[in-house]
């Protein structure tokens, strides 16, 4: 047997829906970034885009388990002196809900020049709402 390895031109993506609602973040975050991948299908090559369009709605809705909302702490750094910012993840979810879950799933991609081509297929909304009903984005269901 030969090994599978994916052309660029061969590789149809598709589109795929998930609902964050009620599906813990970290959880949510490993199916999102392997369906970014491709690494959920047969013809997963490392080195090549294989992967899909990914749609998330209801992001503000995803749930941290235990008491991650009050301990867990996403930083920023401007690179000026006392340019470091800190805030809580109840505090970035009241600003910026749609961060939370792209963090995380930016923690969990390759980081470089692929993982930045990956991650740029990613669109998540903090509403139910989103204009891409056109692409007939597949369903995920969180199990």
């Amino acid at each position: 047997m030969k090994t599978y390895l994916a052309k660029t031109g061969e590789i149809d993506g598709g589109c795929l829906l998930f609902d964050a609602s009620e599906a813990p973040v970290g959880r949510l975050a490993v199916k999102i970034a392997n369906a970014l991948r491709g690494k959920d299908k047969p013809t997963y090559t490392p080195h090549i885009d294989t992967g899909a369009f990914v749609i998330v709605i209801n992001a503000e809705k995803a749930v941290f388990t235990g008491r991650k909302s009050e301990k867990k702490i996403y930083t920023t750094y401007t690179g000026y002196r006392s340019g470091l910012h800190e805030l809580t993840a109840a505090e970035v979810r009241a600003k910026d809900p749609t961060r939370i879950i792209k963090d995380a799933v930016w923690g969990m991609m390759p980081h470089g020049r692929l993982g930045r081509a990956l991650f740029s297929k990613l669109r998540v909304y903090a509403g139910a709402e989103h204009p891409h009903a056109a692409q007939k984005p597949t369903k995920v269901t969180m199990e």
